[in-house]
């Protein structure tokens, strides 16, 4: 018996579907409503298939968006279908995937992958099959429709396709595919490759058995008419490129030869695909030789990709030179991340290491599809600098004399580009043009038309390293001058650029900006009256990173009146639901950081504001998993945010916080927060609490039974930040323990000789973990003693390139004292501990007695023979160094 519609009841659904295209938004509402109530009816999802499939004389809007709505019927309750009825949708389907409508056989198609999505793929035996026998059918119709139904399968389901849950069906399907390389439909080839390349990537071993074929197939359609097929050869030849490079190497020169024509395509997206060739062949050990021959043809092809494209032109409202009074379209404002706290150590000769961010990427038009031709020339050009470093400039010096002072903007504005995305590679041989240069980048920085000045200030911060370098009248000054008008300049996307590049520049120069200060504050709270919203949020970055670079020359009353407030002003305005608040949270802790007491006069209202947020998305976070129908899960990022905030002001101001702390229940909220499951919230909240155990430790010190087998338990290295934040504030805490740590050096004294010795573990989190376990040994020594063999070879290793401080006093004072304990255990790695010693610059007078005692100790007890012996292994600046410092 096959199911029929109701008359009455299909006049009531098409008119449902007809109300449901109206622009108007509360008839929207009520079609919504009513189709809900509708999914309490078995058979509605009958009605939608029949429309879509067999009601020919609808409109085709009409008869796919019926599809669509069963389509989402599908995603949400497909398990609650009767049998009946998704037996009746699957044969509908099957039957009607040739339809002669575009649009109807693409609907049938997202359909039967919603299905094979749902797991369905494996109670539909006969989808893939059937599939599979339609696109031998003479009707193009139908070879089509069922291709285009496989291409999605493919992409939403390869992962299952290829295990055994299925009877490995690729075995059958891409041999296939490949026979319909050679169509003569231009969309069916294109469909076929598109099947395909959803199996490069994960190696799949259907396709490894037939890679030759396939490549052989791909080189015959590489001059295809057709566009699509085109972008498809060189999407494939570029993943082949990262996982079967050697099937490629014997035919790479031509394989290079044709991307470099598909780079040039009259076809955007073509020569986008083909320009990620180059950006994947990079990252080859075979680069170099393989391109080295091909440098003159392929630069200038980069080059020329990174000019604007007209469109890219209009999209970016290139031709309006000032902005700055048009409010931001909330839409383009990017959601904004906070970065955790993460306790780092200083190393001799810089500032605190970060890992590697790359803040400097070329963002410098973020409102376009974000990702097309110029930026992927870009970012070609920067890595292939970066492998072929100054061997490149042979090829592109030339070119940039030309193109700098080119007369046409569009043409200079991509030759500064150029020289900024090279900036890094070629950094060594670009030294002697940039006397040169310099100066007429800062003097574009002035040019009539927005989008030079702005990838000028891109540019000149990708260069900011050497312009520190060099005496600050020349460079510096004047750059810092013109920077600061163009962060002021009546074009927004010109003040964004400055203020990124100004950031940039305070990294570098550090405290070379104090004698320019009363100056640079003068701008940026300018600023503060100008920006519209989304500029607003770089510009408190701006101040955040001047704050973290001149630190405590901030603290002059006359610039925390120019500074402080607008912040709190802003501060005021923003609601506690606000994001906003994220990157002025940031900015106030790198602000409090620095001013130290100066910050006291506005620290009660922001402490308590922090302990509010908190508060508040704990509390929130404790309703949704009670009642989650109820209540919705908080953001936990303002409540990151303010542990951070928090403990910026425990670090700035030291013991005068304790009032604070005293009055609020900050420390049973952080008990909390250590136990979330979010590892972002515990990194913080352990970073909290070894800047409040170092401010005032009498407030923590009731907690430590409770706290310290939380600290244990999350000792995990998977989790790098949180262990590393865990062990920082546990050998704070032992510090201002004393002797009493006793009882729990044992819930963590084995995790963190495990981390020690572990292979890569990152270099912030071991040299964490040898100050803590020295930390540990310095006040309980009997019960770290005796495990000193276990891990004093790394423990030497990982901190003798960090600068003498206190914590690096303290750790050693540590070893000092283990080794008196136990003297054995250092005997077999002594070299080691010869050479952490040697790396004190200037050690108390104390600590330097105790390492001379330990030195001569041994050199006695081994008896002079001995010692020379081993001291001739020593490398000859650290014989030097032991003999001038301590006379062995």
């Amino acid at each position: 018996m096959e199911w029929k519609p109701d008359e009455q009841g299909l006049q009531q659904i098409l008119q449902l579907l007809k109300e449901s295209q109206s622009p108007d938004t509360s008839t929207q509402r009520s079609v919504q409503q009513r189709l809900e109530q509708l999914n309490q009816y078995p058979d509605f999802n009958n009605y939608l298939i029949f429309v879509l499939t067999k009601l020919k004389s609808e409109d085709e809007p009409t008869r796919s968006l019926s599809g669509l709505i069963l389509k989402n019927n599908v995603k949400a309750h497909y398990h609650n279908f009767p049998n009946g009825v998704s037996d009746f949708i699957k044969s509908e389907c099957l039957q009607n995937i040739g339809d002669s409508s575009p649009l109807i056989r693409a609907t049938v198609g997202i359909l039967i992958t919603t299905i094979a999505s749902k797991g369905e793929l494996q109670n539909w035996p006969e989808l893939l099959p059937n599939l599979c026998l339609l696109l031998d059918s003479e009707d193009y119709n139908t070879c089509e429709g069922a291709f285009g139904a496989l291409q999605k399968i493919c992409e939403d389901s390869a992962e299952i396709l290829d295990s055994d849950m299925l009877d490995r069906p690729l075995n059958v399907m891409i041999p296939k595919f490949l026979q319909f390389f050679t169509h003569r439909s231009p969309k069916i080839r294109s469909h076929a490759i598109a099947c395909v390349n959803q199996f490069i990537i994960s190696r799949t071993q259907a396709l490894m058995l037939h890679i030759d074929p396939f490549i052989e197939n791909l080189f015959a359609l590489a001059t295809d008419d057709e566009p699509e097929v085109r972008k498809n050869v060189c999407r494939a030849l570029v993943m082949l490129l990262e996982v079967r490079l050697d099937r490629l190497l014997p035919h790479m020169h031509n394989i290079i030869e044709y991307m470099l024509q598909r780079t040039q395509d009259q076809d955007e997206n073509v020569a986008l695909e083909a320009c990620e060739f180059w950006l994947t062949l990079a990252e080859q050990p075979v680069c170099k030789e393989v391109l080295c021959g091909h440098l003159s043809q392929l630069i200038p092809v980069l080059v020329n990709g990174m000019k604007y494209s007209e469109i890219d032109i209009i999209l970016l409202k290139g031709d309006i030179e000032e902005d700055e009074a048009i409010p931001d379209n909330e839409q383009d404002i990017r959601p904004r991340f906070h970065r955790s706290r993460t306790v780092a150590q200083q190393h001799e000769g810089d500032g605190i290491e970060e890992e590697d961010d790359d803040d400097d990427e070329l963002d410098d038009d973020d409102a376009i599809s974000d990702w097309n031709l110029r930026k992927c020339s870009a970012a070609a050009l920067d890595v292939l600098a970066n492998v072929f470093r100054d061997d490149l400039l042979v090829h592109i010096l030339p070119l940039l004399k030309e193109l700098l002072f080119h007369p046409e903007w569009v043409v200079k504005e991509s030759g500064i580009l150029v020289l900024g995305a090279i900036a890094e590679g070629c950094m060594q041989g670009m030294i002697p043009y940039l006397p040169e240069l310099i100066p007429h980048l800062i003097q574009c920085l002035s040019d009539k038309k927005a989008l030079v000045r702005s990838i000028t200030c891109w540019t000149l911060s990708r260069y900011a390293h050497w312009v520190v370098s060099q005496p600050p009248d020349i460079y510096l000054k004047p750059l810092m001058t013109e920077l600061l008008k163009r962060i002021l300049d009546s074009n927004k996307r010109v003040q964004e650029a400055a203020c990124s590049a100004f950031a940039t520049l305070e990294e570098e120069a550090c405290t070379e900006l104090v004698p320019y200060l009363a100056f640079i504050l003068d701008t940026l709270v300018y600023a503060f009256n100008k920006y519209q919203h989304k500029n607003l949020l770089i510009l408190y970055d701006a101040i955040g990173t001047l704050a973290d670079s001149v630190g405590h020359h901030l603290n002059k009353p006359e610039y925390i009146q120019m500074l402080m407030p607008p912040l709190i002003q802003k501060w005021n305005q923003l609601k506690d639901e606000d994001k906003d608040l994220f990157p002025l949270l940031e900015c106030l802790s790198s602000v409090a950081t620095a001013l130290q007491s100066g910050f006291l006069p506005y620290c009660e209202p922001v402490y308590q504001r922090c302990v509010n947020l908190v508060q508040k998305t704990l509390a929130q976070a404790m309703l949704h998993q009670s009642q989650p129908d109820q209540y919705e899960a908080p953001d936990k990022d303002f409540m990151i945010v303010a542990l951070d905030l928090l403990s910026g002001l425990a670090e700035g101001l030291g013991g005068t916080i304790e009032q604070l702390v005293a009055r609020s229940n900050i420390l049973t909220l952080m008990y909390q927060c250590m136990q979330d499951k979010m590892p972002e919230v515990r990194q913080s909240s352990f970073a909290l609490l070894g800047d409040l155990t170092k401010a005032c430790f009498q407030h923590v010190k009731p907690c430590i039974g409770d706290f310290m087998p939380i600290l244990g338990t999350n000792l995990n290295p998977e989790l790098i930040s949180v262990c590393n934040n865990a062990t920082w504030a546990i050998g704070e805490i032992s510090i201002q323990m004393g002797p009493e740590m006793q009882p729990y050096v044992a819930m963590v004294l084995h995790q963190l000789v495990e981390i020690i010795n572990r292979p890569n573990t990152p270099k912030t989190l071991l040299e964490n973990t040898a100050i803590t376990i020295g930390r540990l040994g310095y006040v309980c020594p009997q019960e770290v003693a005796p495990m000193l063999q276990q891990f004093i070879r790394p423990w030497c290793t990982s901190l003798r390139n960090i600068r003498d401080n206190e914590e690096k006093d303290s750790a050693f004072r540590g070893i000092c004292t283990m080794i008196s304990v136990n003297p054995g255990g250092v005997v077999q790695d002594f070299i080691f501990f010869c050479d952490a010693v040697a790396s004190w610059v200037n050690p108390k007078e104390d600590l330097r007695e105790m390492f001379y005692k330990i030195l001569h100790g041994f050199k006695n007890q081994v008896g002079e023979e001995n010692w020379r012996r081993f001291a001739d292994q020593f490398p000859m600046p650290l014989k030097e160094r032991l003999a001038a410092f301590y006379g062995v």
